[in-house]
């Protein structure tokens, strides 16, 4: 059974200010996105924020928080994420997160897990 309480005492090992969270792939995406999440540490806050190979922008729910988040937090954050996309339409590509994504993440160990059972449930494999 999946522990959505479950929080990290922390996201960070001492050796910086900043930390890979989850590293996330849609398979069913034209482009085969991967997308990685990351925390930064900065006057008291932790800041997310979301990297992709084309350097797009994305909008992040909640974009700060005081203490790490939650298992179930975490879920949602990652279901939130969505393209920042400019009026202008100049510099970074568009790309259209397809399907549900599979997660890696050495910070929440149960992620993976989450994500694969949704996507058997919707029918992917």
């Amino acid at each position: 059974m999946i522990d959505f309480d479950f929080r990290p005492a922390n996201y960070f090992d001492g050796t910086g200010p900043g930390a890979l969270l989850v590293k996330l792939s849609y398979p069913e995406s034209q482009w085969g996105d991967q997308i990685s999440l990351y925390a930064n540490a900065l006057d008291g806050y932790i800041y997310f924020e979301a990297v992709d190979f084309y350097g797009n922008d994305y909008k992040l729910d909640p974009q700060k928080v005081k203490r790490p988040l939650n298992l179930q937090e975490m879920v949602l954050l990652i279901e939130r994420l969505e393209l920042n996309t400019p009026k202008e339409g100049i510099g970074s590509m568009n790309t259209t997160l397809a399907g549900i994504p599979k997660a890696e993440s050495n910070i929440y160990p149960q992620l993976g897990q989450y994500f694969e059972e949704k996507r058997k449930h919707f029918g992917f494999t």
